[in-house]
């Protein structure tokens, strides 16, 4: 049974496995460093710009973070991908949805007249949502703002949309940073609990992805495998899933049967075994067998041995390698990154966080 359980963070290697997603450095509405795995630059650029300067239209908004705007976007049209963004914003083509005729198509049942007369949607004949964060004309005409200097609040423009989204999240003032006026914040944008949840969790995605540890003083080969693990805080965790070359669909499946093979990410081994390839070291997709590579730090020696880039273990029975189940990556000051568990995405945990402390490998 221990035997079977040892796997419970990671998995044999994959083949097939997906493209990698692209890793952006920027900067957050806080001015922290972070990095973002799937948002492009330009979008990103707007959804930061937004969250800072909403309160110039919704002075009493509070707790308005970039990933909120970015969760947004995400469900309402995967941050624009496959447009063109320019520099000042402008998106082509441009984004519309389905005409909401009643006619079932996009699932709609309800026709919706025509308020624009076609200026955002291009079409007389009935209403369709318009631009990165899919807003009706009628909406836009209600919380439209210029939000790149142009004098022109255009749904169809990176900048303006985000504000604009921004303006109607705050609504007349709301605390963002409070759960529950986020949910209403998020179901006013669209009444779906399903919605709500499926927001919500990008949210999460992106705050991970945003907070960056300091790495003064990490250079070479460790800064590379540190940076390449960080680039892809916030993607999910796949019970199977993760190549040398990035993020993949995982496996079937975890021993209480959740499978991974519909989630395009990384589980623990997956994790650092992308990150030290980034490095030119080849690990096997398997926290046990990890554990035999490099110099063994003994659990003995206790976590103040750890340098950064040491791979950090856990088993069920610390001592017995047969029965390491996780395996994170050193980032120091107690602090590793890895992909935790189902449910979970790659983020910063504390190395104490997790029971079973069973050592470390230096392998740089």
């Amino acid at each position: 049974m221990v035997l079977l359980l040892a796997a419970v963070c990671c998995a044999a290697p994959l083949t097939g496995a997906l493209g990698a997603l692209a890793a952006l450095k920027s900067q957050d509405a806080g001015g922290t460093a972070g990095t973002v795995a799937d948002i492009p630059a330009r979008m990103l650029t707007a959804y930061q710009s937004a969250a800072v300067h909403v309160t110039r239209y919704v002075p009493g908004c509070r707790g308005l973070r970039w990933p909120i705007l970015a969760g947004i976007a995400k469900v309402e049209s995967n941050h624009a991908t496959g447009h063109t963004i320019s520099a000042n914003g402008d998106i082509r083509p441009k984004i519309y949805g389905v005409l909401l005729d009643g006619s079932g198509s996009g699932g709609n049942t309800t026709p919706v007249a025509d308020t624009d007369h076609g200026r955002w949607d291009g079409t007389a004949t009935g209403e369709r949502a318009v631009g990165p964060f899919q807003f009706l004309p009628a909406t836009w005409q209600a919380v439209g703002k210029d939000g790149n200097g142009d004098h022109v609040a255009d749904p169809h423009n990176a900048d303006d949309a985000a504000v604009g989204a921004a303006v109607h999240l705050c609504g007349r003032g709301r605390n963002l940073a409070r759960s529950s006026q986020l949910d209403a914040a998020i179901l006013q944008y669209n009444h779906s609990t399903a919605y709500l949840h499926d927001v919500l969790g990008w949210i999460e995605q992106y705050t991970a992805a945003a907070k960056d540890p300091d790495l003064t003083g990490v250079t070479g080969t460790v800064r590379t495998v540190l940076q390449a693990a960080l680039s892809q805080r916030g993607v999910p965790y796949s019970w199977g899933g993760g190549t040398a070359h990035g993020p993949s669909t995982g496996v079937c499946c975890t021993p209480s049967g959740i499978s991974g093979t519909t989630i395009t990410g990384f589980d623990c081994s997956g994790l650092t075994l992308y990150a030290y390839a980034q490095a030119g070291i080849r690990l096997p997709h398997n926290a046990a067998a990890q554990a035999a590579y490099g110099r063994r730090i003994p659990a003995s020696l206790g976590t103040a041995a750890l340098k950064p880039g040491d791979l950090v273990f856990y088993a069920y029975a610390p001592g017995r390698d047969p029965t390491i189940h996780h395996v994170g990556i050193y980032l120091g000051n107690g602090q590793m990154i890895d992909a935790p568990r189902p449910g979970t995405v790659v983020r910063l945990d504390a190395v104490a966080a997790m029971s079973g402390y069973a050592g470390a490998a230096r392998l740089l």
